[in-house]
């Protein structure tokens, strides 16, 4: 939920560091830190507020610093601790010889804090990552400064998840990372090394990156890299390849990331379909192997995520439910799966989507998953992340990096590759028709054209949201296939323009909901001309009859929908399954305008980290 930037090289560190920190200030931005090797020790500087601020506060270090050439830092997403400069990282031992920062929970800080208080240490913060900072400075006083050793006993003290990125007073020519639970990426371009928490900030020096495990440390110096577990012994490492273009994480001529991002969705989707699909037919044997006739022998296919992710899933399992399957299908959330007793082992195949493959309960349910003998196949957009490491089987969405908070591309990159693989497993089954078959891809080849003829609408869409904007909140309903775009739709709304807004299937209205509608709460109704929209449009006139402002999405050419109306978006023809494909970008559109509207902070909303790693 931090993020973390560190390099030992030749160059002047500080720019780079602060570089590094602003690619991943998406990762929190309550506050941020850098420790530099300056000539007399380590010098720091804290803020509160965002890394531009702390450009400044680094031009009033020692002019010596300017020229250091290796450092750490930090912009950080509160766990444990107010927002504070005290709080803020770097933390830095008692005696001066840790400088540490720390990604993850520490979770039994306060029992590391009562014993170090006992023995005379003095705490400064209120964080959990003093504990650590102050436990190594004791373990390094006892090893004789032997820092391996130190950090072995370190990580067997310490529970919870962590991302530790540290500096030793007297160790002036390296850095040291070690890792359980939160991500750590490191790479050496011949000259320098760097880590970071997210691999977007090292794209502009490799591509070639080593990826740390889960129980594995790493010694960064000018001259490369040695990984070592926690055990204490080395161990030898290969780098993987992202084929990803840096280009991608900047934000070009647009206003705002996400705008970018909900622009390049088209372009996600042609990929996606490029890949996997040949002419009228799906074709997913080289991206992914299954063990021959598994889907001849599983009962049940899980789909298991969180946020964005999951309602992603939701829109695969309607498709292939659809579809006519005879399996029996759920999508459940992440962070309940782990907790319940949920049936699993040789029958069973389960499908985890994470757009980082570092979200804390998706991997936590990955592992139970796998511990029961379940098939597993990880969907996620980072090649080398941690559950594409730990689960046998991986499709690699086609969207790129994505920097806005507020998932848009990847969640098109999520359900073009949930589509494909749900029609994949159908035909291995023996269950998808050929007319199916070609009918879908048919419809998925020509919805990149009306994606773009969507976005040309962006005008009409802006001016609804800024005449919408003052609404008190929003009630998105729809049916069936609409129902995962409605909950989408709401927490877009909800994560950057902060306006409170609910999701309902339509029918379930009138259990209740509707005694909340008044002249000022908007509802949203998704209405595709398909046989469900006579039903839809019932559950729009019981909300009409309560004074309640109604938008409407419908396809076009359907007119008649205006009646229903204060407002129609339309929205281009596609096949009946496929309508989220194309109605998620007016929705997305519409949250993007109200949050402008309003003058939110649209990449970065409050309280909010791109990547959940902690639980």
């Amino acid at each position: 939920m931090c993020g973390i930037m560190g390099y030992v090289g030749e160059n002047a560190a500080s720019k780079i560091i602060l570089e590094g920190l602003s690619k991943q200030e998406y990762r929190g931005y309550d506050s941020a830190g850098i420790a530099l090797r300056c000539p007399d020790g380590i010098e720091s500087a804290k803020i509160v507020g965002r890394v531009s601020e702390l450009v400044r506060r680094v031009e009033e270090m020692p002019s010596e610093c300017a020229s250091a050439a290796s450092g750490i830092g930090h912009t950080r997403w509160a766990t444990h601790g107010g927002v504070t400069e005290t709080n803020a990282h770097p933390h830095e031992s008692v005696d001066g010889m840790v400088v540490l920062v720390h990604n993850g929970i520490i979770e039994n800080s306060r029992d590391i804090r009562s014993t170090l208080e006992s023995q005379g240490v003095k705490f400064s913060t209120e964080t959990d990552t003093e504990a650590a900072c102050q436990l190594l400075a004791v373990l390094y006083k006892k090893c004789d400064g032997d820092a391996l050793a130190a950090l072995s006993k370190l990580t067997a003290y310490l529970t919870g998840a962590f991302a530790l990125v540290i500096m030793i007073r007297d160790r002036p020519d390296e850095i040291w990372c070690v890792r359980k639970g939160s991500p750590l990426v490191t790479a050496f371009d011949g000259d320098a090394c760097y880590c970071a928490s997210d691999p977007t900030a090292l794209l502009g020096y490799t591509h070639d990156l080593f990826f740390l495990e889960e129980g594995e440390m790493a010694a960064l110096a000018s001259s490369g890299i040695k990984f070592y577990g926690f055990d204490g012994k080395e161990r030898g490492k290969s780098s993987i390849h992202l084929n990803w273009d840096s280009v991608m994480a900047d934000k070009g001529h647009f206003e705002h990331f996400m705008r970018k991002e909900i622009d390049e969705q088209p372009d996600v989707l042609r990929l996606t379909i490029d890949t996997h699909t040949i002419v009228t037919n799906v074709a997913m044997d080289k991206s992914l192997t299954l063990p021959k006739g598994l889907m001849k022998r599983v009962r049940r296919v899980q789909f298991v995520a969180c946020g964005t992710s999951f309602y992603a899933t939701l829109v695969a399992k309607d498709i292939m439910e659809s579809l006519g399957s005879d399996l029996d299908i759920s999508a459940e959330v992440a962070s309940e799966y782990r907790y319940r007793n949920v049936n699993g082992g040789e029958d069973t195949l389960a499908i985890f989507v994470s757009q980082s493959g570092e979200t804390a309960d998706t991997l936590a349910a990955a592992r139970i998953a796998k511990s029961m003998g379940t098939h597993c196949i990880a969907i996620t957009n980072v090649r080398g992340s941690t559950i594409d490491r730990e689960v046998d089987h991986t499709l690699l969405s086609m969207a790129g990096p994505e920097i806005g908070v507020a998932a848009t591309k990847t969640f098109m990159g999520q359900i073009s590759l949930l589509t494909l693989l749900a029609m994949s497993l159908l035909k291995d089954r023996g269950v998808l028709s050929a007319n199916d078959e070609a009918r879908l891809i048919g419809g998925l080849r020509s919805l990149p054209v009306s994606q773009n003829a969507m976005l040309e609408r962006e005008g009409e869409i802006r001016a609804l949201a800024e005449k919408y904007s003052d609404s008190k909140g929003f009630f998105f309903i729809g049916r069936r296939e609409c129902v995962p775009l409605t909950m989408e739709g709401a927490l877009k709304l909800k994560e950057i323009a902060y306006l409170p807004s609910e999701a309902y299937a339509a029918g379930e209205m009138k259990h209740g909901p509707i005694a909340m509608l008044d002249e000022r709460l908007t509802v949203v109704a998704l209405v595709p001309d398909t046989d469900l929209r006579e039903k839809t449009l019932s559950n729009v006139e019981e909300c009409r009859a309560r004074n309640a402002p109604i938008l409407l999405l419908a396809s076009d050419g359907d007119e008649s929908a205006r009646t229903y109306a204060d407002d129609v978006i339309f929205v281009p023809r596609t096949e009946p399954e496929l309508f989220p494909f194309i109605a998620v970008i007016p929705l997305q559109l519409f949250a993007y305008h109200t949050a402008r509207t309003l003058g939110c902070d649209i990449d970065m909303p409050r309280n909010l980290a791109k990547s959940v790693t902690v639980e």
